[in-house]
């Protein structure tokens, strides 16, 4: 009689969990159109709080599960009513609902509602319905450009998108893939980059490409221990640091030309489409530069830029943004003691990303597809679980 409470207890968990990742993928799918933004986004990630809490709540957990629970819910709650951004709560939750799910199910199930999401999106601009292009000035010194969106609304956001598909088929069949399949992908990466013309997307396609193809032909890759000592420098260590230098000499390329390094600084930045500059002269109060970073952010700094680390330091705090860096640092030594160089190219290369892009650093929960895997190795992490192994 016990045994079969525990499963209807399992069941009933893997159910409410479903229902909130469909919403929050739905909603993200939705989000990613040019539909008109309904106005009820905040009420519908209500409901999917209320499911991932009460999945959390009937989760069984061990006393070190509940004190570490109980530590993470108050930090994010704290952090909710200082800034008045409930994501790290919700994302937390989320996770921590993820904890007992089958992964490889989860993530073929996030991969295939995802694809057919913007396929239908696709599909419908190709018709007429949403923009097939879009011809403005990016900023890019050769005047207006024509390049394709497919009803994304922005041929970043629809590159971006395709990079996510990409990442998440990599990290699900890319293991066993034949190199027929593998070439497609490349194709795909390549046809991507020559319609949308997103530089960044493109080239982190290439790279992500790459060392999953290594990864895919040289077994012993998994084994290697200096790689995932250079994930960790990477990932958060220069992103981190990269963010942090960014936000200091984001005056410099506009206002200081007679500063020692302006040539340097100017040159990176020119190569960054001004992103640099922007977190200084885009705004009169000067959002996103060194001075405008709080230990907890505040209601009133809700500024869009487009680089992602930079905007964690700013969206959520110095504070916020450490333990975020620290918790990567713990999936990467997790996917160390597995084995798992999938799950640590897709850190990597997320990371990288989110280096220029700000499109993975959002409310949506349904555009971080790491989601579930997270809320699965922290899991085992926190039950001090043997991670031995690949997954």
């Amino acid at each position: 009689m016990k045994l079969l409470e525990e499963q209807n207890r399992k069941k009933l968990c893997n159910i409410l969990f479903y229902i909130a990742l469909t919403i929050e993928l739905l909603v993200m799918i939705y989000e990613k159109s040019e539909g008109v933004n309904p106005g009820i986004y905040g009420q519908i990630f209500r409901v999917t709080f209320v499911l991932a809490f009460g999945t959390v709540l009937l989760t069984e957990h061990n006393k070190r599960e509940w004190i570490i629970l109980a530590a993470a819910f108050v930090f994010t709650l704290v952090c909710w009513r200082i800034t008045g951004k409930n994501e790290l709560l919700r994302f937390f939750t989320f996770m921590a609902a993820a904890r007992d799910i089958d992964l490889k199910k989860a993530m073929k199930y996030v991969f295939f509602v995802t694809l057919a999401g913007f396929g239908i999106i696709a599909l419908l601009s190709a018709i007429g319905v949403g923009n097939l292009t879009l011809t403005m000035d990016y900023g890019r010194d050769v005047g207006e450009e024509c390049r394709y969106v497919f009803g994304f609304g922005n041929p970043n956001d629809f590159a971006a998108c395709i990079f996510a598909l990409i990442a998440m088929w990599i990290w699900i069949y890319g293991r066993d893939a034949g190199i027929v399949k593998w070439i497609v992908v490349l194709g795909i990466d390549v046809v991507i980059g020559c319609l949308s013309k997103s530089r960044t997307s493109f080239c982190l396609g290439m790279f992500t490409f790459l060392i999953a193809i290594m990864a895919r032909y040289w077994k012993k890759l998994s084994e290697c221990k200096v790689i995932y000592i250079l994930t960790a420098l990477v990932t958060p260590v220069f992103c981190v640091a990269f963010a942090v230098w960014s936000a200091i000499v984001s005056p410099i390329p506009r206002y200081e030309q007679d500063h020692k390094f302006y040539n340097i600084i100017a040159f990176i930045d020119e190569a960054l489409n001004n992103r640099i500059q922007y977190l200084y002269r885009d705004s009169d109060a000067h959002e996103g530069a060194i001075q405008t970073w709080k230990l907890f952010s505040d209601r009133n700094s809700n500024k869009y830029f487009d680089l992602g680390w930079v905007r964690i330091f700013y969206w959520y705090g110095i504070i916020p943004t450490i333990i975020i860096s620290a918790l990567v640092i713990i999936l990467i030594y997790i996917c160390y003691k597995k084995k798992d160089i999938w799950t640590l190219i897709l850190i990597l290369t997320l990371s990288m990303y989110t280096i220029l892009e700000a499109i993975f650093v959002s409310e949506y929960i349904g555009r971080l597809y790491i989601f579930p895997i997270v809320g699965v190795y922290l899991g085992e992490f926190v039950r001090r679980e043997r991670m031995e192994g690949n997954v």
